[in-house]
């Protein structure tokens, strides 16, 4: 967890008055919030999730190239570690930036935009896509086209995630959304005949988006007979384990850029079934109060 010593700052008057403030001597009201950039409150340090992730690394190729990043760091922890941090910083208006991605509960629950990435360092939108083991389709032909088919938005997902972060144990608020969607769920399931047992292995990253989409999967498996096992994994296993049999599948491939350089090893050796969303982005993200909208407004370390 990242220690931060800011004071609080006004909504209107705080961050406005530090970008206006940008590079400007502290004099004798140094220690002053007033006085002090962005960049100086956020101590040239962005909060990351797991040092593997592709924002993560998007993020460390963004401080290589924006000369407005030159000095900073971002900080790895967890994607629970980083909504922590964000949601704490927003409840006493202070100033934070973050790595994110859509989709993601927080953007319900939050006011928050993405900074402007005039390189296209974090790329555009993505497709979020399922990867299945080779030979599934012989194995496993109703699950094979149960994932095959499974599709669905944005706001479809972030409901799942919100009502998890919410408290509601992953497999419930997975269920809730099922009942809540049943002619949706139902076109997954077209042509897709009930088995009588059949074990089945879904391997996840414990991301807010894998965990549930992870979930409304297994338990739409479960509903047609199969015995579902999800298990979660680090990213780089995610991939390696579908790729060599060792699990079934995964739901859970950023692409283009998140996942590139993994597609690109295991590619080979793995079934794509296609995008199952679109419209995926990641970013750094910032609250709304906070008066910046480019990576092009922060400011170098000195």
């Amino acid at each position: 967890m990242i220690k931060r010593n800011w004071k609080k700052i006004g909504i209107a008057a705080g961050l406005s008055l530090t970008l206006v403030a940008a590079g400007c001597g502290g004099g004798d009201n140094s220690n002053d919030a007033d006085s002090k950039s962005v960049s100086e409150e956020l101590d040239y340090s962005i909060t990351g999730i797991e040092a593997g992730a592709g924002v993560f690394k998007a993020t460390e190729r963004a401080i290589e190239e924006y000369d407005s990043l030159q000095g900073w760091e971002v900080q790895a922890s967890s994607s629970g570690a980083m909504a922590t941090e964000l949601g704490e910083a927003i409840k006493n208006e202070e100033p934070i930036i973050v790595t994110g991605w859509t989709p993601h509960w927080k953007f319900s629950k939050y006011d928050l935009h993405y900074l402007e990435d005039p390189k296209e360092i974090f790329g555009s939108e993505e497709t979020i896509e399922t990867m299945v083991r080779q030979g599934l389709e012989e194995d496993m032909p109703n699950a094979y086209k149960l994932l095959d088919q499974f599709n669905w938005t944005t706001a479809d997902m972030e409901t799942v995630m919100l009502e998890i972060a919410d408290g509601v144990d992953a497999k419930e608020a997975a269920a809730n959304w099922i009942a809540d969607n049943e002619e949706k769920v139902a076109e997954w399931k077209e042509g897709v005949e009930e088995v009588d047992g059949g074990e089945i292995e879904l391997v996840y990253v414990e991301w807010d988006s894998t965990v549930a989409s992870t979930n409304v999967v297994a338990n739409v498996l479960e509903e047609l007979g199969f015995s579902p096992k999800i298990t979660p994994v680090d990213n780089a296993f995610m991939w390696s384990s579908v790729a060599n049999g060792e699990a079934d599948a995964f739901l859970a491939a950023w692409l283009p850029l998140t996942h590139g350089d993994l597609y690109e090893e295991y590619k080979d050796d793995l079934v794509e079934l296609g995008p199952s969303l679109s419209g995926a982005k990641i970013g750094l993200v910032v609250p709304d109060y906070m008066d910046i909208d480019s990576i092009e407004d922060l400011e170098p370390k000195e």
